[in-house]
C-alpha cells in the first residue's frame, strides 16, 4: 500500500504538520527525508530497512558517500541532500550563537560544539572567540591530533584572538573514545592558554570537552 493511501494522521508528513517533528519516530523521520521508496517499499518501509541495516538514525547521518551510497535507494543525490541539511543545522546553531550571550547559553553552545566536534574520529581543538557582550564572532578548529602540551601552542590562540578582536574566549576540544571526562593534560594545557590569554586581557570563560553524548565543562566544576 503507498503511503498516500494511507490516513491522513498516519502519513508522516500530514503527522508532522499536525503535531509537530518531535511526535515522529525516526522511520517516519527518515521517510520525510527520503521522499520516496523504491518499487514495491513505501518510503517508511524503507527508512526502517536502513535503520536496520545502519543500526541507528545517527549512524545514517555520519556515513561518508560510500558507506550512505552503497544502500539501494541512496544515491549521490540523497548524499548531497543529506549534507546539506546538516549544514544547515550547523549554521542554525551558529547564528543562534551569534545573536545571544553564549556564556548565558550553554546548551545552545552545547549543541553547536557537539554538531561541529563529537563525530570527528581525530582529536580537534578548537576555539570560540567573543566579543565583549560574549556572542560569537567565530568559532576556529587549530589543532588536529592528541591534545597536550605539544600539539596545542597557547601563542598561536593568543595571535588568533587578537586578529578577532575578541574580549574572551570558550576553548573546546572532543575525546574520540566518547568519554567527556577531561585528562591531566587537558587541565594542564588549559592553564597554559589561561595565562597567555591574562597578558592581552583576553578572558577564558571555559573549556568543554565533548564526548559521545555528554560534554564536560571546566566552568563548571570550578576549575578556572
Amino acid at each position: 500500500m503507498r503511503i498516500t493511501d494511507w490516513p491522513a494522521a498516519e502519513r508522516p508528513r500530514e503527522k508532522l504538520l499536525q503535531c509537530g517533528a518531535p511526535a515522529l519516530s525516526d522511520a517516519e523521520l527518515l521517510a520525510i527525508f527520503l521522499r520516496t521508496g523504491m518499487p514495491g517499499v513505501s518510503a517508511v518501509d524503507l527508512a526502517r530497512k536502513l535503520l536496520t541495516a545502519f543500526g541507528s538514525l545517527r549512524a545514517i547521518l555520519e556515513a561518508d558517500f560510500d558507506g550512505f551510497t552503497a544502500h539501494a535507494g541512496l544515491g549521490l543525490a540523497k548524499f548531497a541532500q543529506l549534507q546539506a541539511v546538516l549544514e544547515m543545522a550547523r549554521r542554525h546553531l551558529s547564528e543562534q550563537l551569534e545573536r545571544s550571550d553564549v556564556f548565558a547559553n550553554p546548551a545552545i553552545t552545547r549543541n553547536f560544539l557537539q554538531a561541529r566536534l563529537r563525530d570527528c574520529h581525530q582529536e580537534v581543538f578548537a576555539c570560540l572567540y567573543l566579543d565583549s557582550q560574549h556572542r560569537l564572532i567565530r568559532y576556529q578548529p587549530h589543532f588536529y591530533g592528541t591534545i597536550d602540551s605539544a600539539s596545542v601552542y597557547p601563542r598561536e590562540l593568543v595571535k588568533a584572538a587578537l586578529e578577532y578582536n575578541a574580549a574572551a574566549v570558550i576553548l573546546a576540544h572532543n575525546h574520540p573514545s566518547g568519554v567527556a571526562e577531561p585528562s591531566q593534560a587537558d587541565r594542564h594545557i588549559t592553564e597554559q592558554i589561561c595565562k597567555a590569554m591574562t597578558l592581552v586581557d583576553v578572558r577564558v570563560l571555559d573549556h568543554m570537552v565533548v564526548g559521545d553524548g555528554e560534554v564536560a565543562s571546566f566552568a563548571e566544576r570550578g576549575w578556572l
